[in-house]
């Protein structure tokens, strides 16, 4: 197994400093007992979002979720997906999330543009024989809904969590790409 060069940038929630120290726990059935994530999550296969379920924060508005892999090799760790204005009652995602830049119905969820150009969940894609790379769920537990539209890049976003975040909390899966036969 081959060690990724990483991007020299650290994942977003490391810049944002949460208004209380609890940590909001974030998990997925679809993660082996050894961290990897399902196959039909990435993008050589299925490319479905995982369903996630987190821990409830008292006082939240709306969840933001952004998930990076900062063993991309490129200089910004690589965006899968950014996600906002989650309802608080939620307590988490469905697999298989539609890309969409809006789901409306019943909320005005949005997704923004990930770094493949698309709207909504990019799966796992590590380049062939690059090795294990992680995946960062990050969510943000936030004071109020976030009222941009899905074209707002990510550095936006992360000035508007910096904020309204109340407590994060994440997940780290790894993904390897399959080998060819």
């Amino acid at each position: 197994m081959s060690t990724p060069a990483h991007s020299g940038e650290t994942i977003t929630i490391f810049k944002v400093q949460p208004r209380n120290e609890s940590g909001i726990v974030v998990m997925s059935p679809s993660q082996e007992p050894d961290g990897r994530l399902a196959d039909r999550h990435s993008a050589y296969h299925e490319n479905r979002s995982p369903p996630l379920t987190w821990t409830d924060v008292e006082g939240a508005q709306s969840y933001a979720l952004i998930v990076e892999d900062p063993d991309a090799p490129q200089e910004k760790p690589y965006l899968h997906w950014m996600i906002w204005n989650i309802p608080p009652e939620a307590g988490g995602l469905p697999e298989g999330v539609p890309l969409a830049q809006r789901i409306d119905p019943p909320h005005p969820i949005i997704q923004g543009r990930n770094d493949n150009g698309d709207y909504g969940w990019f799966g796992p894609r590590p380049p062939q024989g690059h090795g294990v790379h992680r995946y960062y769920f990050q969510l943000f537990a936030l004071d109020q809904q976030v009222e941009v539209g899905p074209d707002t890049p990510l550095a936006e976003l992360l000035h508007i969590l910096k904020g309204h975040t109340l407590a994060q909390g994440e997940m780290m899966a790894t993904y390897e790409a399959p080998t060819r036969q």
